[in-house]
């Protein structure tokens, strides 16, 4: 039976973003992220995770460092009782022909493996943002609740890009607002 989940940014929504944060001492933890998190998984949510990671394509650091931290991460959310289902992550950049690749945002290639490997209802299921990427990709992948947290930092959408989308001030917002649609 398809369950729900709630999608998660890793840079703005988890942590800070201080711009490819790849060591645990720069690692800044989101006020309320584990909140957010008990409470999405007390609504029967799974927690994944989708991320663009650029920086190891632009050289800033390695496959094996990002694989570091991203354990060190997910053992603290094991420790706060909310263990993440899984975290997906696109190490690549805009080709040189202009097109990104299938995973990384705004393509839902990494929504799209969620979906397949633990049989989730993307019309059930919400993403928590920080970019308009974020969003795009949600709405590709027909995820039907999207929130951008904060002022987005990739400017303004066009056309259809802000359609359904929830704005919202913080984290605490992010957890009333799931409290509402999960």
């Amino acid at each position: 039976m398809p369950r729900k989940a709630l999608f998660l940014d890793r840079d703005g929504i988890i942590n800070v973003d201080k711009g490819y944060v790849h060591d645990p001492s720069a690692f800044e933890w989101m006020p309320g992220i584990f909140d957010l998190t008990r409470t999405a998984r007390d609504l029967g949510a799974l927690l994944i995770v989708v991320t663009n990671q650029s920086g190891i394509a632009r050289g800033y650091y390695s496959e094996e460092t990002y694989q570091t931290i991203t354990r060190w991460m997910s053992a603290r959310f094991e420790a706060e009782g909310v263990p993440l289902t899984q975290v997906y992550h696109c190490p690549y950049l805009k080709g040189l022909d202009g097109r990104d690749h299938p995973l990384r945002k705004p393509n839902p290639g990494m929504f799209l493996a969620a979906r397949d490997a633990h049989d989730i209802d993307m019309a059930a299921s919400a993403m928590l943002g920080d970019k308009w990427t974020d969003m795009q990709a949600a709405r590709a992948a027909r995820v039907t609740h999207r929130a951008l947290v904060g002022i987005p930092q990739d400017g303004e959408p066009s056309g259809d890009d802000a359609e359904d989308v929830t704005r919202l001030e913080d984290l605490a917002a992010a957890e009333n607002w799931l409290r509402q649609i999960l």
